[in-house]
């Protein structure tokens, strides 16, 4: 009889981040547990020694402490071994210079993932792209371990960082004040109002928008000056 392999479910949004021990560039970690209280971007990328992930690898390194400042941490993967990686990163250090990025350490932690269990846990083995290499996924977890965004990219697909972040103030903001954000939202740009539960509350926004500018009785904005001040893109 032909056995099939077991295929374990991908995690969603608003699913608990799924629980792993990894061995790191940076030591050991639980996870999601080591991070409690913290945003963390956990992401994967398909091989080390490879030039679309070394873009990527140099690009992060030099955002961390932008991360950082933003209650986030990183966590990278890919399913090559410990020496590898540290190889890998080593040269990076020594020898890239891409885009007036030179002498970059990676300081954050890099799983070693040889095994895929991790990968196949997030989903970040893609069939259809590869069997032996993790697409380029992202995962945001917020300070609860909860799983907010998931971006996933090709192989061939370099990912926008400057999206990576924005996302992340957004989903931080839409928290902090109740709000949402419009399309193509950055720090210091309106806001969307939470639509009115009623008729009679509609009609009183409409009367008496105040600072708020409503262009009907579903959708409405207002200014939210403290986010263009503390978390400029």
């Amino acid at each position: 009889m032909e056995q099939t392999e077991q295929v374990t479910a991908m995690p969603r949004i608003g699913d608990k981040a799924p629980e792993f021990d990894a061995v790191t560039t940076q030591g050991d970690i639980h996870f999601p547990k080591d991070y409690e209280g913290k945003w963390v971007i956990l992401f994967s990328h398909p091989a080390d020694f490879t030039p679309v992930c070394t873009s990527e690898f140099m690009t992060f390194a030099t955002m961390e402490n932008e991360f950082n400042s933003l209650n986030c941490q990183l966590v990278g993967l890919s399913v090559d071994g410990l020496y590898s990686h540290i190889a890998w990163l080593r040269t990076i250090k020594e020898k890239i210079e891409f885009k007036g990025m030179k002498d970059v350490e990676v300081k954050f932690p890099l799983i070693e993932d040889i095994t895929m269990v991790v990968a196949k846990k997030y989903g970040m083995i893609q069939p259809g792209e590869s069997n032996t290499k993790a697409v380029r996924a992202v995962f945001f977890i917020d300070p609860k371990g909860v799983i907010r965004a998931i971006i996933y990219y090709p192989l061939s697909l370099g990912r926008n960082f400057d999206e990576l972040k924005r996302a992340l103030v957004a989903m931080q903001t839409a928290d902090k004040y109740a709000i949402a954000t419009p399309a193509d939202w950055r720090p210091g740009d309106d806001v969307i109002v939470p639509p009115a539960g009623s008729c009679g509350v509609a009609k009183e926004r409409m009367d008496n928008t105040g600072d708020m500018t409503c262009y009907d009785w579903f959708f409405c904005t207002k200014p939210l000056k403290e986010v263009a001040d503390n978390n400029a893109l």
